[in-house]
């Protein structure tokens, strides 16, 4: 081996274990998910050959763009590796910092898909006794007048083709869908529904994920859209933020602006503990919480953690079960408790549950709250991706849980639970086929 390669090789296995400790230093949770990532500067080397023969050109200029263009997701990716080892707090403000990750989440996307294409490539030119369609292309190889055109290299311009369409595909979801609120109405019957009660009106938002918004104007019309459909009650179910409370703080004048005749009811996440990242100490994460709790007072909406809250109207009262995230994958916190929220409740009746995993509904709600109509939750934002149209309804969410969006309903009792897609987004900052929703529930006897 060549005294070049090994100098390669070495420095590639240098980056390897570097990412590997950093990201378990600093994002522990995640630590799962590097294999992805080796995967995806797999596909960026792999690539790299075929856009070097495609694309380069013998001006110097043209082809040092072009490498920079190329590389420069694998540059940003070691630029913030430097930067969080000299200056641990990230210094980006977060519309800087969603808008690099974003770009690198797209591009290596992008890479991915060509790479899939180029190995087809390579697959059929080591089996050459494969053909794509046998008689036109012998037709058209005996054709001296026709250019031809090789299987190869078709699938390589394919290969290019293809992730130049994936990142324009992104980029749309990133800088047009983002933001594209989804109002869906849907209307409930509740047999159990306090006379006094008809017609009355909760919206549910979930998984806001503050620390992705690039900018505070789509979310102040997000609030606008909600307070123009004057709901008596307004629930959150969970995930305000990514990693820390602190990247709620920006939004606070915006979020107090969201008004319901009933208040705004919320409950805890699994990002929102503070799990994601590591802290310098216990206290400082418990810190983190005590900033979260007070977040909520100040913005005026009404936390429920393991508690529930009563609703009136005259002599008629139902209550609302807030509880704490309880997820059925053990990586998830569990900490929340039906039988707690309810307690001291008497004869006043559970109607809604708030649960921010819709795990928790079959797991546990199902087999032991019959008393429960309707349980709001959250958690999978429809995967970001996906495809809803009259008669098709998939994502890649639906193979991780088996309710991931929408109404579901149980046959033998009736209850039901509603998994809202999500207004914000986390890890890559768009929205692909499953816009950000806005769910309004119109309750009727």
């Amino acid at each position: 081996m060549s005294r070049k390669r090994i100098v390669v090789v070495g420095l590639v296995l240098f980056i390897v274990a570097a990412g590997y400790i950093f990201t378990a230093l600093n994002f522990p949770k995640y630590v799962g998910k590097y294999p992805f990532l080796l995967l995806l500067f797999a596909a960026d080397i792999y690539v790299w050959g075929l856009f070097r023969r495609k694309v380069f050109t013998y001006n110097k200029t043209l082809k040092a763009a072009s490498a920079i263009l190329y590389w420069s997701p694998l540059l940003l990716i070691a630029g913030q590796f430097i930067l969080r080892i000299l200056i641990p707090s990230n210094p980006l403000p977060a519309s800087v910092n969603t808008l690099l990750w974003g770009c690198v989440f797209s591009f290596y996307v992008a890479k991915l898909f060509s790479a899939l294409v180029l190995f087809l490539s390579d697959l059929l030119r080591f089996i050459p006794h494969l053909r794509l369609s046998k008689p036109q292309t012998d037709q058209l190889e005996n054709q001296p007048d026709r250019p031809k055109l090789s299987r190869r290299r078709f699938l390589e311009t394919l290969s290019l083709a293809t992730g130049g369409l994936v990142l324009s595909t992104l980029f749309t979801g990133m800088f047009r869908w983002v933001h594209d609120f989804n109002l869906k109405r849907v209307s409930v019957k509740a047999p159990d529904l306090p006379p006094s009660f008809e017609n009355y009106r909760i919206v549910q938002i979930s998984d806001l994920h503050l620390g992705s918004w690039s900018g505070a104007d789509d979310l102040e019309q997000a609030i606008h859209e909600i307070n123009n459909v004057q709901p008596d009650l307004v629930v959150f179910t969970g995930d305000l933020v990514n990693f820390r409370t602190e990247e709620a703080f920006r939004f606070r004048e915006i979020l107090k602006k969201l008004r319901a005749k009933d208040g705004v009811l919320a409950t805890l996440g699994n990002h929102d503990y503070g799990d994601y990242v590591r802290w310098e100490s216990q206290a400082k994460k418990q810190q983190n919480m005590r900033d979260l709790y007070g977040f909520y007072s100040e913005i005026g909406w009404k936390l429920l953690r393991n508690e529930h809250y009563i609703l009136s109207r005259g002599d008629d009262k139902f209550a609302v079960l807030g509880v704490e995230n309880w997820g059925s994958n053990p990586r998830f916190p569990q900490l929340g408790d039906i039988e707690k929220a309810a307690k001291g409740l008497g004869p006043i009746k559970p109607l809604i549950l708030l649960s921010h995993d819709p795990s928790h509904w079959e797991a546990k709600v199902l087999k032991n709250h019959p008393e429960i109509f309707l349980t709001l939750a959250g958690h999978t934002h429809g995967f970001q991706f996906g495809i809803e149209i009259p008669g098709i309804k998939w994502s890649p969410a639906k193979y991780l849980y088996k309710q991931w969006a929408g109404l579901y309903e149980n046959p033998e009792s009736g209850q039901l639970l509603y998994v809202n897609r999500g207004l914000g987004s986390i890890g890559y900052p768009g929205r692909i086929g499953i816009l950000p929703e806005i769910t309004i529930f119109d309750f009727q006897i």
